[in-house]
Order: C-alpha cells, then sequence, then structure tokens
C-alpha cells in the first residue's frame, strides 16, 4: 500500500508564499534540492492543485529549467515519470504528458490510489493537502523550513483545522533548513 505524504517548503512563520503570492524566497541549496528530488523519485502519482501543477509543469515543458545543473535535470526526469492528477474546476487540458484532471478532490478515489499503489503518492498545494488531511488519508507530513519570516501570505497548513502530529524524524541542512517529517496521530473527526 502506498503512502500519501504532504511535502512542501515553509516559512519560518508558516507560510508557503508571500502576501504577493510569491515564493521566490525559497532556498537555492543543493542539498535541499536534492531531499525534493529523492522525494520525486519515491512516488507514483503527484496530487496537485491547479496553481502548483501549472507552476511544476516547467519542469517538463520548459528544458532550460533540466538545463541549469545535473541536480535539476534528475529532479525534471523524477517529475516528468510521475504520474500526475490535477485537481481543478477551469483547466481545459494538461500541458505535460501522464497528466489527468479531476474536476473534484474525491477521498474516495485517493483511498483506491493508495490501496493500488507500490510507490507512494505526493500532494501538492496547501488548498488539496488540507483536504486530504481533513479526510485522514495524509501518512506523512515533510516540511522543509526556511530560516526567514515572510509576515504573511498563504499558509502552508490548514487554518481552522487542528491536527495533532508525531515528530518522526528531522534533518538540519548545512543553509539553515530543518527538514521535519511528522506522522498524523489519528484521522481528523469527521472522517
Amino acid at each position: 500500500m502506498a503512502r500519501l505524504i504532504y511535502p512542501t517548503n515553509i516559512s519560518l512563520d508558516g507560510y508557503i508564499e508571500d502576501e504577493n503570492g510569491d515564493f521566490a524566497w525559497l532556498p537555492g541549496d543543493d542539498d535541499v534540492f536534492a531531499a525534493h528530488t529523492d522525494l520525486i523519485r519515491s512516488a507514483g502519482t503527484l496530487l496537485y492543485g491547479r496553481r502548483l501543477y501549472e507552476t511544476m509543469s516547467a519542469w517538463e515543458t520548459d528544458p532550460a529549467l533540466a538545463d541549469r545543473s545535473p541536480a535539476a535535470a534528475e529532479f525534471a526526469a523524477g517529475w516528468r515519470a510521475s504520474r500526475k492528477v490535477v485537481y481543478s474546476t477551469t483547466l481545459t487540458a494538461p500541458s505535460t504528458t501522464q497528466t489527468r484532471i479531476e474536476r473534484a478532490f474525491d477521498p474516495d478515489e485517493v483511498r483506491e490510489l493508495k490501496s493500488a499503489g507500490d510507490h507512494d503518492l505526493l500532494v501538492g498545494g496547501a488548498d488539496l493537502a488540507a483536504q486530504a488531511l481533513a479526510a485522514g488519508l495524509v501518512d506523512e507530513v515533510r516540511l522543509f523550513v526556511l530560516p526567514l519570516a515572510v509576515g504573511g501570505g498563504k499558509s502552508g497548513l490548514p487554518i481552522g483545522a487542528r491536527v495533532d502530529l508525531d515528530l518522526i524524524d528531522h534533518h538540519p541542512f548545512s543553509s539553515g533548513v530543518i527538514a521535519l517529517r511528522y506522522r498524523p496521530r489519528s484521522a481528523p473527526a469527521g472522517r
């Protein structure tokens, strides 16, 4: 059975993008990038909201990204090899291969993907991850906490919902980023 993992870069004050929707402050650290590459390679399927999908699709549609470095080429290859499910009410067609669009998040469908999978699934996009957490589907949360505060923006974790987590691992990087791995204690109420 596959696990559903929510990995995200997050500022020390809990944001994945600032008040202007910008996330250019994300780390350029090779070790952090390698950790994300390992996650992508371990995944069989990526579950994305539309906005994150449109950002990440450049790893397939813009060859210049992969040409930046061997590490970028490795990440791009892993991303292209993964199946993608994009949850969107507005996207009409995917711009990448191995991609399908779903109009609504269906917890039962994700349970089936987990049951049938032999590779992990990654969920990306804070809103989509919040839905997966609320449905009790997330097996692990991986936060890459950056050593900066952006002062406001889009929260990387659900707002208005309590999720109790147990720390299962942590790893500091030389850049000051700390990777935190958490496991939800139990399914949220109302599952």
